[in-house]
């Protein structure tokens, strides 16, 4: 009886598919597939870009182009001394949709942070290097700047562009 289960077990265990392996999110792709991601990240951003741009032309605020492809409310404000990494600075913020529509109930807020320490959406950390203290910002973000492919896994979907009201403390 017992060779019986166990020729039973081996027969089963030799009928069981093999599943195809997929690299672990961070793992190793192949160029095919690091092409497709990047083609479609490209084309993303340009249709989100052109979205943004129309948006922009219908609002009675102005907003101005900033090096890092995000958009901000103060014009000229790359002419503002830009602060090195070491500083430290206190800010909060705001996020919304493109209809205005709050996506947190509370700002998200930080305080006594050092500049090139910190983990914070590229776009803020960029803005907030030329902001003065208790100066404030408007800036919209394309998806790729703000939480991209996968969303923030709770209030913020996948590809969604945002618009951030920013103020330093």
């Amino acid at each position: 009886m017992q060779k019986l289960i166990f020729i039973a077990s081996l027969f089963l265990i030799g009928c069981v598919q093999n599943q195809q392996v997929h690299p672990p999110v961070g793992g190793i792709l192949s160029e095919k597939d690091l092409n497709t991601s990047k083609n479609r990240a490209k084309n993303l951003n340009q249709v989100e870009r052109t979205q943004i741009k129309e948006w922009i032309i219908n609002q009675q605020q102005q907003y101005y182009p900033m090096s890092l492809n995000y958009w901000v409310n103060i014009e000229n404000l790359q002419q503002n001394r830009r602060k090195p990494d070491g500083e430290i600075i206190s800010y909060e913020y705001d996020i919304y949709d493109f209809d205005w529509v709050k996506l947190y109930a509370k700002p998200k807020k930080n305080l006594n942070v050092q500049f090139g320490r910190f983990e914070e959406l590229k776009a803020v950390e960029d803005v907030l290097r030329y902001l003065d203290k208790n100066q404030e910002a408007i800036i919209l973000v394309p998806s790729v700047l703000a939480f991209g492919t996968y969303g923030d896994n709770d209030k913020i979907p996948n590809d969604m562009p945002l618009i951030i009201k920013i103020k330093v403390l």
